[in-house]
């Protein structure tokens, strides 16, 4: 998906790395793993850390690659390239959604005890904020750390947590205040060998079958306060900011999935012979694909110009919401469109477009739903 106009020698040179790791790292070993509901998440991560895949942004004082917006692009869009949903997931869980904000705002020190680790792959890494009643909802989280000294005391409970079962740290959100307001939140990094901390459970999914994803509860686990990212009550913000990470990496899955997919579908329909004729003669469906790379081409687009603003330092919360609303949107109808192609062979587990199928509907749902996605997009257009 390479294009010169934005694309150096150097970023090919590491969207081959990226593809050359998927198809022999990865790919191989998808179904196994979607077979186990479950990835072998710290020797992967190692793998990918000791090529430097889990840093590309961040600061090389850290173990990171310090590149450019570009090149976290051309990375994201080569994981989108695996068999699945829950691999890329559970990487994008490390590189965009549970490590945005210790680069951003945590102290030396926990850069250096949890950032490092994170990107060499010696420490798995998961996001914490979503609760029983608090999804989308941020404001309604009840999960509470209270002050004690030099600790902080956390109680509570949360749901629905990519890694939850492996990760060695969790960015967590809780209340640290009774106060209204957003300014009663603050991020935490809870190492998961603290006492009191345990996995309730491992939630069994529709789709993205090889992504653990867990229910946690925290029993009076005292944090450090040193773990606290940032400032005290400033939680709420720093990961409003941590999810434009998180939803950014939404918006290639979308194109790439899409165009993989479809590709895939094409292929099929050539050589499937209904009536005398294979099924790629029909104009409708030809039609319809036709639609679906329109759409595809535009939301890639949307990503690029993403790239382009963040580059010059411009808010791009409102592009953000647009791209991820629309790569939610877009594989939805994709899936079910290209499965309906497929005909019975679509409804076989054995095939890619059934996984495909099960798997995207999650964009529409995590790091934010289409609806949260519009109701940003309304405030930004002063509705």
């Amino acid at each position: 998906m390479g294009n010169d106009i934005y694309f150096t020698r150097d970023h090919n040179q590491v969207r081959r790395a990226v593809r050359d790791f998927v198809k022999k790292e990865i790919n191989p070993f998808v179904d196994e793993w979607e077979e186990k509901g479950m990835t072998p998440l710290h020797a992967l991560l190692k793998k990918m850390g000791n090529l430097g895949f889990l840093g590309i942004r961040y600061d090389e004082k850290y173990g990171g690659m310090g590149l450019d917006y570009w090149y976290e692009l051309v990375f994201l869009e080569e994981i989108a390239h695996i068999n699945c949903g829950g691999v890329p997931m559970a990487i994008a869980v490390q590189t965009n959604m549970a490590t945005p904000a210790i680069a951003d705002f945590g102290s030396d020190y926990l850069k250096e005890t949890y950032l490092a680790p994170a990107i060499k792959g010696d420490m798995v890494a998961a996001i914490a904020v979503t609760e029983p009643d608090a999804g989308s909802d941020v404001g309604a989280l009840k999960s509470f750390a209270k002050k004690e000294g030099d600790h902080y005391i956390l109680n509570g409970s949360k749901t629905f947590i990519t890694n939850g079962v492996q990760a060695d740290f969790l960015t967590l959100l809780a209340r640290t205040s009774d106060e209204p307001g957003y300014h009663s939140f603050s991020l935490f990094v809870v190492p998961t060998d603290l006492k009191g901390f345990s996995v309730s459970k491992k939630l069994d999914k529709l789709g993205m079958r090889s992504s653990d994803t867990a229910e946690l509860f925290f029993d009076n686990v005292k944090i450090p306060a040193q773990n606290l990212i940032g400032v005290e009550g400033e939680g709420f913000i720093q990961q409003m900011q941590q999810f434009q990470h998180e939803r950014f990496s939404a918006i290639p899955t979308g194109y790439i999935c899409a165009v993989d997919i479809i590709n895939e579908t094409i292929e099929y329909l050539k050589g499937r012979i209904v009536f005398g004729k294979p099924l790629i003669k029909k104009q409708v469906l030809r039609h319809r694909i036709a639609q679906w790379l329109a759409e595809a081409e535009a939301l890639k687009q949307l990503a690029y110009h993403i790239v382009q603003m963040k580059m010059k330092g411009q808010d791009v919360t409102k592009e953000i919401s647009m791209g991820k609303l629309l790569s939610g949107q877009l594989l939805v109808k994709v899936a079910d469109g290209c499965l309906q192609m497929h005909g019975g062979m679509g409804f076989m587990n054995e095939m890619k477009i059934s996984r495909f199928f099960r798997d995207t509907k999650l964009i529409s749902i995590g790091a934010g739903a289409n609806e949260v996605m519009c109701e940003i997009i309304s405030k930004t257009a002063g509705l």
